[in-house]
């Protein structure tokens, strides 16, 4: 008989939040879980790595023994390589991080801890999906996202992906309403409006808050943020390869070579 699946989940909101326990959920009944996840909150983190300090792992106990948990003192990227080569006994089928608390499509992939786990096993070469649901609430409902959630697995699974290739998946807050489906879609052009608030400690000394609004540029109808607005989940394929290809040829019009 073949095995199951080893699905290592991970995620940026650390090893307790609510997030990751459905998404723990959804994974054990498609295959054999192990989680490796932050020991505290690591959103905004990217891909930032621990060079300059220990990373220490801690052992979890689960309560009906049906998965294995660890917590990683290191940053969601950290959890991912420390999984691969230390903590599991054979690489991963799949990896999927999640489910993160707020938004991370269009410009927050590039901020996001959650995708940076997700592209961080894509560069080790296995399948990742990084999940989020526009909720920040630390109450928010993921029931909702579940059965979305087993069919995007399964499709992976069963199918794989493209070398270079991870998933962005992000799921409309859509409280009363029923999720209208799934579309894949590419990357929303828009970014965020920042201001810092300044404001001054009981001694005086200036200190800021990065606040901030973001604006969608793009009306395209074919974009994770339009999706979003009318009640899909976005699935977006993101690509670790920065490489801007189409700028290869004017750029070798110059003469730089002098």
């Amino acid at each position: 008989m073949k095995d199951k699946p080893l699905i290592l989940v991970t995620n940026d909101d650390g090893i307790t939040a609510p997030g990751i326990r459905t998404l723990i959920n959804v994974m054990k009944t498609l295959g054999d879980v192990v989680v490796v996840a932050p020991d505290s909150p690591q959103s905004g983190m990217g891909h930032a790595i621990t060079l300059d300090s220990t990373l220490h792992i801690e052992k979890i106990h689960v309560k009906n023994g049906d998965y294995h948990a660890y917590s990683c003192s290191g940053t969601p990227a950290d959890c991912v390589k420390i999984a691969v080569n230390e903590i599991l006994d054979r690489r991963p089928d799949l990896v999927v991080s999640g489910i993160n608390h707020g938004s991370n499509s269009s410009i927050n992939v590039i901020y996001s801890g959650t995708m940076s786990a997700a592209i961080e096993a894509g560069i080790e070469g296995i399948p990742a999906i990084g999940f989020s649901l526009l909720d920040y609430s630390w109450n928010a409902d993921f029931e909702p996202s579940k059965p979305f959630i087993k069919t995007i697995v399964k499709n992976v699974l069963k199918e794989g992906l493209t070398d270079g290739i991870v998933l962005n998946v992000n799921i409309p807050n859509l409280q009363q309403k029923k999720i209208k489906g799934i579309k894949v879609c590419r990357q929303a052009r828009a970014n965020w409006k920042e201001k810092f608030d300044k404001r001054k400690t009981p001694q005086g000394k200036d200190y800021y808050w990065l606040t901030g609004t973001f604006v969608n540029y793009d009306k395209g109808k074919d974009t994770d943020e339009w999706a979003l607005e009318k009640g899909y989940i976005s699935v977006v394929p993101v690509q670790f390869d920065l490489t801007a290809h189409h700028a290869l040829q004017q750029l070798n019009t110059w003469n730089l070579n002098e």
